[in-house]
């Protein structure tokens, strides 16, 4: 009994494990993973307020941080409470040297990821003809979708609203960091994407079919 018991268990954890492989959220985690402790490879585009090019960085071991800075407050019987929050500077720690970055617009584009700058004003039109498509299902499908991937395009504008690069991809994830500012972490087809201080919207790709 005992070992039908560990038969079964072990099953399990190989169906959980099988069923993670293709998990966009996984591919993130390992990104993050690797980039901590050794660096992923990173082309770096910097951007003014307008949507220009001004800088472009390229690195084989990159890694971004942010900068916690101590701010205090009182409680209701006046003694001292120490916080700690994160400032507006990222920390960009680039083969050995470092850049901090505050307030530019940044695309953290990560090895093979190739940006479509195809810009064209498409209309989106959509038509609900199913009970599945209420937002109250949909909300939560489409939560469970994200942590899988799903056919996206990512459309990235300038804090002025000038377009600046799009990409697309079949298997799209996207999360907030919680240990960077102002930032968002995209996975794209297995490539990591950042954007750090920018405009941007990530559309279904059945939107736009």
């Amino acid at each position: 009994m005992k070992k039908i018991k560990k038969t079964i268990a072990v099953i399990a954890c190989l169906t959980v494990v099988i069923g993670l492989v293709g998990c966009a959220a996984l591919d993130s985690a390992i990104n993050d993973f690797k980039g901590n402790l050794v660096g992923n490879d990173y082309t770096i585009r910097t951007y003014d307020n307008y949507g220009n090019l001004v800088m472009t960085t390229v690195g084989d071991k990159i890694n971004i941080t942010g900068n916690k800075v101590k701010s205090t407050s009182y409680d209701s019987d006046g003694d001292i409470i120490t916080n700690y929050e994160l400032s507006s500077v990222i920390t960009v720690n680039i083969d050995g040297n470092e850049i901090q970055s505050c307030g530019d617009t940044c695309i953290f584009e990560e090895g093979g990821l190739q940006p479509e700058a195809v810009f064209s004003q498409d209309d989106i039109l959509s038509q609900s003809n199913d009970i599945t498509d209420w937002t109250s299902i949909t909300g939560v499908v489409n939560k469970y979708k994200n942590l899988f991937g799903k056919s996206r395009v990512v459309v990235i504008k300038s804090q002025l609203g000038q377009p600046i690069t799009a990409y697309s991809g079949d298997k799209v994830y996207w999360e907030i960091p919680k240990d960077l500012p102002k930032m968002t972490k995209l996975m794209i087809d297995g490539e990591a994407l950042y954007i750090h201080r920018a405009n941007f919207q990530i559309i279904d790709k059945e939107l736009l079919d």
